[in-house]
């Protein structure tokens, strides 16, 4: 398993490239914005010569899926999110307006695919299971590749923090209950990549995060 992580946008959200030696690649909430974002991605894949097969999305706040448009009309491929999470998407535009408080453009592409909680996802060899974590969103979910120790937790689950509640839709209580259940419980050992700041893991934030005692 192979990942590469860029920094974009003007939250400084985490686009994650990843891919196995088939050379299948998915990209993991591609919030990439600026024109030179999106061609540093592009020239990436490029270079490895990858191909890349999905475009999958831990939930659908607009930092996050700034990118989507230049996926689909560069590589043809939809945004897939949770099905829970499909309000939360179609909204975001609305949503980003009342966040930023200034007009940023932001179009969605023509084609949105959606999976469930517990459904597993195939990148080349690579297994992803969802873990929905609702809370920061409705349909907020993690990537979890079991066999490779490695957890992707979107706005759920920072470096000893968790996902703000206080948008649209977020529910504090659930999420907290939702990881402590769902995510705390995998090894300790597994590495957290979260949607924006340093990675973790779940053992770091069993003894440290103050939210999930």
């Amino acid at each position: 398993m192979h990942i590469t992580r860029f920094i974009v946008n003007m939250i400084e959200e985490n686009c994650y490239l990843v891919w196995d030696d088939t050379g299948q690649a998915a990209l993991i909430d591609c919030g990439a914005f600026y024109p030179e974002e999106q061609k540093a991605i592009s020239d990436f894949i490029a270079q490895k010569g990858l191909t890349l097969a999905r475009l999958l999305n831990t939930h659908g706040h607009f930092d996050h899926i700034f990118g989507a448009s230049f996926v689909y009309d560069t590589y043809g491929v939809p945004i897939e999110l949770c099905d829970a999470e499909r309000q939360t998407y179609e909204s975001s535009a609305e949503q980003m307006a009342r966040f930023m408080h200034r007009p940023i453009p932001l179009q969605l592409p023509p084609e949105a695919r959606y999976f469930k909680d517990g459904d597993t996802l195939q990148i080349g060899n690579l297994t992803a299971r969802v873990i929905a974590t609702p809370g920061h969103t409705p349909g907020g979910v993690c990537f979890y590749f079991e066999e490779q120790g490695v957890l992707f937790s979107g706005d759920s689950l920072f470096h000893g923090e968790i996902g703000r509640c206080d948008l649209p839709g977020g529910n504090e209580i659930q999420l907290i209950e939702g990881l402590r259940q769902r995510i705390l419980t995998l090894p300790p050992e597994v590495q957290v990549l979260p949607g924006h700041g340093e990675a973790t893991s779940i053992a770091t934030e069993r003894s440290s995060n103050r939210y999930l005692r």
